[in-house]
């Protein structure tokens, strides 16, 4: 018989136009779901018959509970090589094999200058004023030359952002809890002393660091209150990085400037989502990964991974 494998979370039908499915043709038989279900219930109910799940960052998380409830599945297969959605050792005592696929750090580095440009210039309102008929040139932008960016965190994406903030003349400055002298002076970059001095100096603030105990609302209203009333806040990382009602009051009381944001606690974001209607926030439905070059090494790769799994090789498990 052959395997039944589902492909879920598909928002732009993306998966039969990058992958090799044909490849699969004569061991494979296919769905692709294009739509998201919140409720386990119905995630439940829809994925119980399927031997395989191709899966879309986090966009459908899969705890014990879920995986319970899915006594079929034997492959699990997740873009990009770490997923903090997947209960992983709940995976491995029912015998389920989690793969991943190799992904691209440019993307979400691009997208973060994206929402700096977008917000330092003013480009939402004026292009909604533009296509409106409304007044001709109402912001003043900001500059980026001579201006401060502050990253947290300093890895894959954040040395990208800094080499990208250098060439706009600004003066980058890196804090995170185990950054190094040596790391930042290779990168041509000021270490700060703490997060709070950064957060103080910082004209912009750039969010770089993998979500975790240690990291979680790393960004409170302590922390807020410490940025300057002219700043912006940018993350493309991930939500829990930041406290998401400080960061609402924060903006709604102009505490701070604005804030350029891809990521939110809950996706997609509910329709009633203060976030969709603060004029100060530059927003993004997750796009930080989502580009053809990614989507084509995502899917090359899953078809890749079923190949391996039907031989009995699995590659590219994840632990």
């Amino acid at each position: 018989m052959k395997l039944k494998c589902a492909v879920i979370d598909d928002y732009q039908e993306a998966s039969r136009r990058y992958g090799a499915w044909e490849k699969l043709t004569d061991d494979v038989e296919l769905t692709v779901f294009t739509d998201h279900l919140d409720q386990e219930d119905q995630v439940a109910e829809r994925l119980a018959p399927f031997d395989a799940i191709v899966i879309m960052r986090e966009r459908t998380p899969f705890p014990a509970s879920l995986l319970q409830r899915l006594p079929r599945l034997k492959l699990l297969i997740t873009s990009g090589m770490r997923n903090a959605a997947i209960d992983l050792p709940a995976a491995r005592e029912q015998g389920i094999t989690v793969c991943g696929t190799t992904s691209n750090s440019q993307p979400p580095a691009e997208l973060t200058w994206a929402l700096i440009l977008g917000l330092t210039r003013q480009i939402l309102p004026e292009s909604t004023a533009l296509r409106s008929g409304g007044p001709w040139q109402h912001t003043v932008g900001g500059d980026l030359h001579g201006a401060t960016l502050g990253l947290i965190g300093l890895g894959k994406i954040g040395t990208q952002v800094a080499r990208v903030g250098a060439a706009f003349g600004m003066d980058v400055v890196a804090w995170s809890e185990n950054l190094t002298p040596e790391r930042t002076q290779a990168q041509g970059v000021r270490l700060a002393s703490s997060k709070n001095e950064l957060l103080a100096e910082a004209d912009i603030v750039s969010l770089h660091l993998v979500l975790g105990e240690r990291s979680r609302g790393l960004i409170g209203a302590p922390e807020l209150a410490i940025m300057k009333q002219s700043a912006f806040l940018i993350n493309t990382s991930r939500a829990g990085l930041v406290d998401q009602a400080a960061l609402l009051d924060a903006l709604s009381r102009q505490q701070i400037a604005g804030a350029g944001l891809d990521v939110f606690e809950e996706e997609p974001l509910p329709q009633n989502s203060p976030f969709r209607d603060l004029p100060n926030v530059l927003a993004t439905p997750h796009l930080g990964y989502v580009t053809e070059r990614n989507y084509r090494g995502y899917y090359t790769e899953a078809v890749e991974n079923i190949q391996a799994f039907l031989a009995e090789e699995p590659m590219r498990t994840l632990s």
